[in-house]
């Protein structure tokens, strides 16, 4: 909500739904931030549906294909880059466990649940668990059917497993943040739970940078 309210006050409205389209913002040393809109059909948006659960879609749920972060800087040689973007594939649980799900965020898990008419009076139903996991299997199924990449965190973490394993035959270490490996989802189930990770910071890289909205 921060971001949305800044550059609210920088002139933009959008429509006021809860999926809109946040414009680019950028300010340049000594100016002030400007905003540039992103045009509607330039950035795709897969509604969510579930397999089983046919009322799912009717939420009106939706997330965007690509996940592109453009407050980062590009750090090579010395030389940093501050208006360097960098963009992959989402992993499900992104979604499904994390932006729509945590409670500061779009918190869909009370929806969800009702929906499934879990009872959620009491923790100890796990409501809230099952609610999660319905949520994620309905961004992995939507993602596949509209033909948008995505990856499972199973799959995701074996392949790191195996990039680590690579990586110390040639006797070189990977360094990494332990809270961006181990999945929030089902952590215990995956390979990474029981490894112990160095969270060093090597060269060339990425890196978070003052955001410079007031």
């Amino acid at each position: 909500m921060d971001l949305t309210e800044d550059v609210q006050a920088l002139g933009w409205r959008g429509e006021g739904g809860e999926f809109d389209v946040l414009p680019v913002v950028i300010q340049m040393p000594g100016e002030a931030p400007r905003w540039f809109e992103l045009p509607a059909d330039e950035v795709l948006q897969v509604p969510l549906s579930h397999p089983d659960l046919c009322w799912f879609a009717g939420l009106g749920l939706r997330w965007h294909a690509v996940p592109a972060i453009s407050d980062i800087c590009l750090e090579i040689g010395g030389v940093e880059y501050p208006a360097c973007p960098f963009n992959g594939w989402y992993v499900g649980y992104e979604i499904g466990a994390r932006n729509l799900t945590d409670p500061d965020r779009y918190d869909v898990p009370p929806q969800v649940a009702t929906a499934m008419g879990l009872d959620t009076s009491r923790d100890n139903t796990l409501w809230k668990d099952r609610a999660l996991i319905e949520t994620n299997r309905a961004v992995l199924h939507s993602f596949e059917l509209a033909g948008v990449h995505i990856v499972d965190h199973h799959t995701v973490t074996r392949q790191f497993v195996t990039h680590e394993e690579r990586e110390r035959r040639r006797g070189r270490t990977t360094p990494a943040d332990r809270d961006w490996i181990v999945p929030p989802l089902s952590a215990s189930t995956t390979p990474v739970f029981r490894r112990a990770y160095v969270n060093a910071a090597p060269r060339p890289n990425f890196r978070r940078q003052p955001i410079p909205l007031p």
